[in-house]
């Protein structure tokens, strides 16, 4: 039975994902148990299941469900080595129906470069504007046109769950589209690196070269990830100038301002900013709603005779505010579970099924991590920032941390002052004071709490 559910599941998400992906990232993948609605899927590598859990596993709880298996959530682990083949689609069934070609290291049998999985979900009709997005969505669309730009390269930050990602692939599927000649090649920073590496061990590095520089857009996810390895910066030091000079477009992502990233070059922080530089800030309520609302209209579809209590949406939208992907995963959860339970999807439902992520939503933030938060980023000792030294290295970022928490926590200002070594309060007033006068006219220190706000509401 749970093989049928597999074949079952193994087919349309062929379907849905398209044959490389499907190769690349579900192909690998086992139905080993299906136990208190809870599926357990096995994958070969730890890579992999951190992959398909982050990009797939809605889509494998969604096709699970719709081919019969009652499945609430995926357990999802690394296999352990064994003689026996687990439980999964028979090969002689598969087959048939799905006929996918083994993905090589660079290109593909007819010269198509392969990078990352593109997700099919992520288009610009999917992605919901607000004001929030709407510069990055603009942004975005006028790269997605193909012609020349004014800006490049487009720098893409913000937090987890912002929409960084969608954008991405959203980009390169227009592209794609429209253009089908047009090489775009998108990947994460991760994997620029790891075949930077194999290349080196191959001795293939000519061959590196030639694939990065022959692209006519390329696409990097999550930058940050490189800071701090040397020779991967200059290797991607040298692929971003030598497209530049081409005239080819670059979209980069990471989830800070180039300037933020610890450990990245100075050269690439400069090369990075000298294009349109985007910051993708956090949902307010409209767009957090307006985000259900359309996630909702495709759930109807799948679950019909499924009733949404008027107030739920509206709810959610108001609870949990953390990112995107939480309140999407969120939803996703809920017509799930009211879909196996039989029953309408009310506020008393929606409590009783995401109990966890609205208590996770409610968390309150402390001073303790106000302060390490802001000593990591100015890099500073935490026994410094509380202690009695006053030089500016040390009292300025002192004051920051003071003003984050006035702002962001409940605490009276003599509480905060016995936070802070035993200030008085007036101690406090006037370091408060001090920021909010002076990030009015110092934009670096405006962007300096904007981005510790964001790291600790996260």
């Amino acid at each position: 039975m749970i093989g049928d559910y597999w074949e079952k599941t193994r087919g349309e998400l062929f379907r849905v994902l398209g044959a490389n992906n499907f190769s690349c990232w579900i192909e690998p993948l086992a139905l080993v148990a299906l136990d208190d609605s809870i599926a357990a899927i096995e994958a070969p590598t730890r890579f992999m299941c951190d992959w398909v859990s982050r990009n797939y596993s809605e889509h494998i709880l969604r096709e699970l469900n719709a081919s019969g298996a009652k499945a609430l959530r995926l357990d999802l682990r690394v296999a352990e080595r064994r003689a026996a083949t687990p439980i999964a689609a028979p090969a002689a069934a598969a087959a048939p129906a799905i006929e996918v070609q083994p993905r090589r290291a660079a290109r593909s049998g007819d010269g198509e470069l392969l990078g990352a999985p593109l997700d099919a979900r992520f288009t610009f009709d999917s992605f919901v504007v607000g004001k929030p997005n709407e510069l990055a969505h603009a942004a975005a669309r006028r790269v997605a046109e193909g012609g020349p730009v004014t800006f490049n390269p487009l720098f893409l930050y913000g937090g987890v769950g912002l929409g960084k990602t969608h954008l991405m692939h959203a980009i390169a599927h227009e592209l794609s589209t429209q253009q089908p000649g047009l090489r775009v090649l998108y990947l994460s920073a991760e994997q620029f690196m790891y075949r930077f590496v194999l290349a080196l061990r191959e001795r293939q590095i000519m061959d590196f070269k030639e694939l990065f520089r022959s692209v006519d857009v390329l696409m990097v996810d999550d930058v940050q990830f490189i800071a701090g390895k040397d020779s991967t910066q200059d290797e991607f030091f040298h692929t971003f100038n030598a497209l530049v000079d081409q005239r080819k477009q670059i979209v980069i992502s990471a989830d800070r301002a180039p300037g933020e990233i610890k450990d990245l070059e100075d050269r690439i922080k400069s090369r990075l900013q000298c294009g349109l530089v985007v910051d993708l800030h956090p949902a307010d309520y409209e767009l957090r709603l307006g985000i259900l609302q359309s996630k909702a209209e495709n759930y109807r579809s799948q679950y019909p005779g499924l009733v949404l209590a008027d107030g739920v949406l509206e709810f959610l939208a108001h609870r949990i505010t953390t990112n995107v992907r939480v309140l999407e995963g969120a939803l996703t959860r809920l017509f799930a579970f009211a879909s196996l339970v039989g029953r309408e999807i009310t506020l008393d439902l929606a409590q009783e099924c995401l109990s966890d992520i609205l208590r996770a939503s409610d968390r309150k933030v402390s001073i303790e991590e106000i302060q390490r938060k802001v000593a990591e980023h100015y890099n500073v000792r935490l026994s410094d920032l509380i202690g009695p030294k006053r030089v500016r290295t040390i009292a300025r970022p002192r004051q920051i941390a003071m003003y984050l928490a006035k702002q962001m926590t409940t605490r009276s200002l003599p509480e905060i002052g016995r936070r802070f070594g035993g200030r008085d309060h007036t101690t406090i007033m006037h370091g408060i004071r001090k920021v909010e006068e002076l990030k009015g006219a110092d934009n670096q220190m405006a962007e300096d709490i904007d981005l510790l706000r964001r790291l600790l509401e996260a």
